[in-house]
């Protein structure tokens, strides 16, 4: 089964555009005080993880496991993905794709990427990859500093996530 997972991922890689320059462009438009995210969600392009609406790779091409082994974002490279809950994942080496394996639960961000403020007041708005925070274990994405840095817990937000999580699309 894995063999077959992994094929289908280089099959997909493989049509997919070249997203190298993304997380670059994404740090540059966010310090310009843009994003590479959509600005909302909107229905029929959001799943139930937050990925690029063009390539479907998740988390913009950032390695999810390097936020919790190096304390930041670290892009993944194109010949190390995985595809996994709708979403291609990028990892900056094969031990990371492999820690992501094992528990993708773990390493993937809350919430699916959401933002939890928007999560807590029911709307599905995307979290942007530079903008992060690990608590409890566990991988959030913000849309904005502000919301960041007002984040207590997520008790709001997975009160909420049930009822949104329902409304987003397959």
């Amino acid at each position: 089964m894995h063999a077959v997972s992994e094929a289908a991922s280089h099959i997909a890689a493989g049509k997919r555009q070249d997203m190298a320059l993304k997380p670059i462009l994404g740090a540059f438009a966010l310090a310009l005080g843009l994003s590479a995210a959509p600005v909302s969600a909107t229905p029929g392009l959001t799943e139930h993880v937050v990925s690029d609406p063009v390539s479907g790779i998740a988390l913009y091409g950032f390695d999810p496991v390097a936020y919790f082994t190096e304390g930041r974002p670290v892009p993944g490279r194109r010949d190390i993905e995985v595809e996994w809950n709708g979403a291609a994942w990028r990892f900056a080496s094969e031990a990371n794709r492999a820690a992501f394996l094992s528990a993708p639960e773990v390493y993937a961000p809350r919430f699916g990427g959401y933002d939890p403020s928007g999560v807590s007041a029911g709307v599905a708005v995307p979290g942007h990859p530079l903008l992060f925070s690990i608590r409890e274990d566990r991988l959030y994405l913000f849309r904005t500093k502000a919301d960041r840095d007002a984040f207590g817990d997520a008790r709001s937000a997975m009160a909420a996530w049930p009822k949104l999580e329902k409304t987003l699309t397959d």
